[in-house]
């Protein structure tokens, strides 16, 4: 995202929490982390969506053929 761009939708900690089907907590500890891209407002944390978006697609695996022997 550059300094020009606009982030597009922000989403409360419980909303990005509510996206990824997952307790807020989580969310806090990737913001901590720095795991996920966020914004402040003041005391605010806010994340865009397209972050969101962006550490599902870097989680997603592909299906393939797995290693070890077939069942």
């Amino acid at each position: 995202m550059s300094e020009k761009s606009t982030p597009g939708r922000l989403l409360t900690v419980p909303q990005a929490a509510d996206r990824l089907n997952v307790g807020e907590r989580f969310v806090r500890r990737l913001i901590a982390e720095r795991r996920i891209t966020f914004i402040r407002i003041g005391r605010h944390v806010r994340i865009p969506a397209d972050a969101v978006d962006a550490f599902i697609r870097a989680g997603l695996v592909e299906p393939g053929r797995t290693h070890g022997k077939a069942a």
